[in-house]
C-alpha cells in the first residue's frame, strides 16, 4: 500500500516516502544526510545472485554522474561486501576488508548505515560490519539512494 509501518502496525510519518520498492530502485532522502541519521534497507537475497547495490549519492544526475558518498556492493562470487566513493567522476580507493560475508542467497538481510560525524556505519543484521569515513564533506548534499542487483526490497526507511 505503499506506507511504511511502524513496530506497532500503525503508519508513521517517515523521513523518506517510497512508493514502490521496485528493483533497481532510486528513492529520495528528505533533507540529505546528517550526523545521527540513519537508512535502514530491508530485504531478501535472490536465490542465485551475482551482486547487489546500495548507493547514497548527491542527486540523481546520470550525466555528469552524481556524486557517490558511499557505494555498497555485495559480491556472491568471491563473498566479498565492497565499498567506494565517486566523487567528480574519480573512484576512491575501494575497500574491501569485512570480518564475515552476512549475505545468503534466498535469505532476508537487513542493512542499516548510520551516518556519523567523521564517517558512516555500516551494520548487518545488527552486527557492526565496518566504518566508511566521509568523502564528500557536505552531508545535506547527500539526498538519493540507489539500489539495484539480485535482490528483493521488502523495506526502507
Amino acid at each position: 500500500d505503499g506506507h511504511l509501518n511502524n513496530s506497532l502496525g500503525s503508519p508513521v510519518q517517515a523521513d523518506v516516502y517510497f512508493p514502490r520498492l521496485i528493483v533497481p530502485f532510486c528513492g529520495h532522502i528528505k533533507g540529505g544526510m546528517r550526523p545521527g541519521k540513519k537508512i535502514l534497507v530491508m530485504g531478501i537475497v535472490d536465490l542465485n545472485p551475482e551482486s547487489f547495490g546500495i548507493s547514497l549519492t548527491c542527486g540523481e544526475s546520470e550525466d555528469p554522474p552524481a556524486d557517490v558518498a558511499i557505494e555498497l556492493k555485495a559480491v556472491f562470487t568471491d563473498r566479498q561486501f565492497v565499498r567506494n566513493s565517486c566523487i567528480a567522476g574519480e573512484w576512491g580507493e575501494e575497500q574491501s576488508s569485512i570480518p564475515y560475508f552476512p549475505f545468503i542467497p534466498d535469505q532476508p538481510f537487513r542493512v542499516e548505515i548510520l551516518c556519523e560525524h567523521p564517517r558512516f556505519r555500516i551494520f548487518v543484521d545488527g552486527h557492526q560490519l565496518f566504518d566508511f569515513y566521509h568523502r564528500i564533506e557536505t552531508l545535506s548534499a547527500i539526498d538519493t539512494i540507489k539500489i539495484n542487483g539480485d535482490l528483493q526490497l521488502t523495506k526502507l526507511g
